[in-house]
């Protein structure tokens, strides 16, 4: 099955990387003034209506593991929750042009592989194998998530989690994140965890206690907001389509305002834990979400 896939190189935890290597004779002024930011949109096809999000957990998690991620998805477009909210940072793609903003999520059929029936270690085509067991909705996101003994080509290495889409008559959008807690919290799970590479600032306290699945959060937020207003590699992005910057991924490491290379930005704090979130959701959850591309002000915007 052939495919178009792009990966979610802009994944937050690339911050302290790409902005030592780019800024490190800058002055902090220069760092935190943001420069105009223009995601193209290159006249193709956003998702909209009633967006159905297929789970495919391959490997082991924890049902308290499950229970964040859908409770995060289900929080996307859920009114309940306190502002800041995770629906209020879902409805910057409402600003989209070609409909993305009215993509209401829904979460979908779920299918466990607990067995690791292709094996430990993964390739681009193992993915869009088990994407594929989600349907081929042309509504619908196959979400394909690993657990943190799964090895995914390019993870930890140049990606956290990616996005792509069939061809063809049975054409369906898909995605992927790995769980990173074991093979790489300093590069996909940060600001959870000490930076592999940059300044390096104390860890903030994940706000559901679980590194790995907070981190995939993160990363499947990304991935996420790619995936509507960039589909089918021809929505909104910036770059060459094998490598773009899309919607959350143009705001690589921006967690709250006045974020600046190794750190994220100001954030809310639990006092009782320590935790550090900028978003609530449903089922008293709160998360960390990175900022994300606004079209009208061409910003990357925050929570808080």
């Amino acid at each position: 099955m052939a495919s178009n896939y792009h990966f979610a190189t802009g994944s937050p935890t690339f911050l302290p990387l790409i902005f030592f290597l780019i800024f490190a004779s800058t002055s902090m002024a220069a760092l935190v003034q943001q420069q105009p930011l223009v995601l193209k949109y290159h006249n193709g096809a956003l998702l909209k209506g009633t967006v159905t999000v297929n789970l495919i957990w391959y490997g082991k998690f924890t049902p308290i593991q499950r229970s964040i991620i859908v409770d995060f998805l289900q929080s996307l477009n859920s009114p309940k929750p306190p502002q800041p909210s995770v629906s209020s940072w879902w409805k910057t793609t409402e600003k989209y042009k070609g409909g993305a903003g009215s993509a209401a999520v829904i979460v979908g059929k779920q299918f466990l592989d607990e067995n690791y029936s292709l094996g430990k270690s993964l390739k681009n085509s193992h993915i869009v194998y088990l994407a594929a067991k989600g349907g081929h909705s042309a509504g619908a996101i196959n979400v394909v998530l690993t657990a943190k003994e799964v090895t995914v080509v390019g993870f930890c290495m140049n990606r956290c989690g990616s996005h792509g889409s069939t061809r063809g008559v049975a054409r369906f959008a898909y995605a992927w994140v790995g769980n990173s807690e074991t093979q790489c919290p300093g590069y996909c799970a940060w600001p959870f965890y000490q930076p592999v590479y940059g300044p390096q600032t104390p860890p903030l306290v994940a706000p559901n206690g679980d590194v790995g699945a907070d981190g995939m959060v993160i990363n499947l937020a990304t991935v996420l907001a790619g995936t509507v207003t960039n589909p089918f590699n021809n929505g909104y992005f910036q770059g060459p389509p094998t490598a773009p910057l899309e919607a959350v991924s143009a705001c690589t490491g921006v967690f709250g305002s006045g974020a600046y290379p190794g750190y994220a930005g100001r954030v809310l704090t639990d006092k009782a834990t320590g935790a550090s979130y900028n978003a609530h959701g449903v089922n008293g959850r709160r998360f960390l979400l990175p900022a994300m591309w606004d079209p009208q002000t061409s910003q990357c915007s925050t929570l808080v």
